[in-house]
């Protein structure tokens, strides 16, 4: 079956990433809903609205910390569908709404189900992915993400579309969400665990089959064989290393390291402005005079510009141009785009007529060039890169802090304080988001990060130094020892194989 499989594995476990798609984005249309904004006598622009948003990344917060410990003690796949399993309660509390603490709720548990899902699908995907097509594997998380934004788009605008008296408008947008919660929970049973998993677990015969079954091409035999070895004696020597706890992730320097440069990229992807346009586009095209349905069929249009141009980044790019130079790129862009909305904002107050038509058409372009960029870029490297850093030992926790802090905490804060800020201080609020990309993101980037396109995982693992074990703490001093001695072996091994068992697909 090889790479053909492979990428259907990717896409339906990806269904997760629908899911935090299309529950990020879903709040964008319902809340221009009258009967919605009736029913719960608030506004667009409210705090009520902004903790709607919030509940729902504090929870993924929860969820992706929860994770970490779900993923080593169930594995990959149990995960994705305990996450279905929470992702369901919640939106039947979301339709079913009565009152407030009714969708409060029900958005804190979509979160908790989104947080697990979103640090465990890249991990499944690049645990499952061959080094040569990680980047397309893991970048599909992206494009689901992105195809959850459009679908929830779609869906929102044609429910617009009934009476202002009917809560169709939002119940159904908030109730859709159930049907891709069924599919997953269901569909997990027909796929496999991740091979390192499997291996972690002693279940050695398995993973070799579920290896075959994702790489095998009718002649590459000695390289599943070689793969197959190099994860046992690299996850052989990491159990005398793994640790309980969550303390260890930052004893070990190597480990530390990598956490750290786990956790800035979810950060900085939250820092290029892309989840305050996704939740408050509506608001942001009111600020250039466009309203009613027309606001709407513009999100609706700017939610399929992203995804277009992920497939295309992930298809033809990501895999040959790394992940280094696009975050660095993206950097550039987004700054410029985000500056170049600034200026437009700043004069369309005062414009009146075909002036005002103008520069509302050009603002729309600089957020749209956001999405886009944001896509070649952020998008599906964050995803990418944090999951194929992470060393084994932590892999589970290590993600899960990653995705729980840099990603939804971050996110967290700017659900809430974005439409306060898009309302008081309007196209000022965009320089936050400009100066530090300008101060943190590039120069951390530039100067840190390491380039690992179509390396292993257990290449990456040196690429840190020894296979990440770095100063240990001083009872495990012996261990360490004891490895550096398998490190040796490893190495000795690898510079004799056949230089087409190392490499080929």
């Amino acid at each position: 079956m090889g790479l053909v499989f492979n990428i259907a594995l990717a896409v339906f476990a990806a269904t997760g990433s629908f899911l935090f798609g299309y529950d990020a984005g879903v709040m964008t249309d319902v809340i221009q809903s009258p009967n919605f904004l009736s029913f719960f006598n608030t506004i667009p622009s409210s705090p009520i609205i902004g903790a709607i948003n919030s509940t729902f990344s504090g929870g993924a917060v929860f969820g992706s910390l929860m994770g970490g410990l779900t993923m080593d003690r169930f594995g990959r796949k149990r995960t994705v569908q305990i996450g279905a399993c929470i992702a369901l309660l919640g939106s039947i509390l979301q339709c079913a709404a009565r009152n407030l603490s009714m969708i409060l709720v029900g958005r804190i548990f979509a979160g908790w189900a989104v947080g697990l899902m979103s640090m465990s699908v890249p991990v499944y995907q690049s645990e499952c992915a061959h080094p040569k097509t990680r980047g397309l594997i893991v970048g599909i998380t992206q494009q689901m993400i992105g195809v959850g934004f459009i679908v929830s788009t779609w869906v929102g605008y044609g429910s617009s579309k009934v009476p202002t008296s009917s809560a169709f408008s939002w119940r159904f947008p908030l109730g859709f969400q159930a049907i891709p919660c069924v599919i997953l929970i269901l569909g997990v049973f027909f796929f496999p665990e991740s091979p390192r998993y499997l291996v972690e677990t002693d279940r050695g015969d398995e993973a070799m089959r579920v290896l075959r079954k994702l790489h095998y091409n009718g002649q590459n035999d000695e390289w599943i064989e070689a793969e197959f070895n190099e994860i046992k004696m690299t996850i052989d020597a990491e159990k005398a290393l793994t640790v309980p706890g969550w303390r260890i992730m930052f004893t070990v320097k190597q480990w530390r390291i990598r956490l750290i440069h786990a956790t800035l990229v979810q950060v900085f992807t939250q820092m290029t402005g892309i989840n305050v346009i996704g939740y408050y586009q509506t608001i942001m095209y009111e600020n250039l005079g466009i309203t009613g349905s027309r606001n709407l069929l513009v999100t609706g249009i700017y939610n399929c510009v992203g995804p277009l141009a992920n497939f295309i980044f992930i298809t033809l790019l990501l895999d040959r141009v790394g992940r280094r130079r696009p975050l660095l790129w993206g950097t550039v862009g987004i700054t410029v785009a985000l500056i170049c909305e600034a200026a437009i904002n700043s004069q369309i107050s005062g414009a009146t007529g075909s002036k005002k038509d103008s520069l509302s058409i050009v603002g729309v372009f600089f957020i749209f060039c956001v999405t886009a960029i944001f896509s070649f870029s952020f998008g599906p490297v964050s995803w990418v890169y944090m999951s194929e850093i992470m060393p084994f030992q932590i892999r589970g926790r290590g993600s899960a802090f990653a995705t729980g802090i840099g990603n939804w905490l971050v996110s967290t804060l700017w659900s809430q304080v974005s439409p306060i800020g898009l309302g008081k201080i309007t196209w000022k609020f965009y320089f936050v988001f400009v100066a530090f990309n300008i101060c943190i993101t590039f120069p951390t980037i530039f100067i840190f990060f390491k380039e690992t396109k179509k390396m292993s995982l257990e290449e990456i693992d040196l690429l840190f130094g020894e296979r990440a074990l770095g100063s240990l703490p001083d009872n495990l001093d012996m261990k360490a020892v004891e490895i550096k001695g398998m490190d040796q072996e490893r190495q000795v091994a690898l510079t004799e194989m056949p230089a087409h068992a190392q490499h080929s697909p």
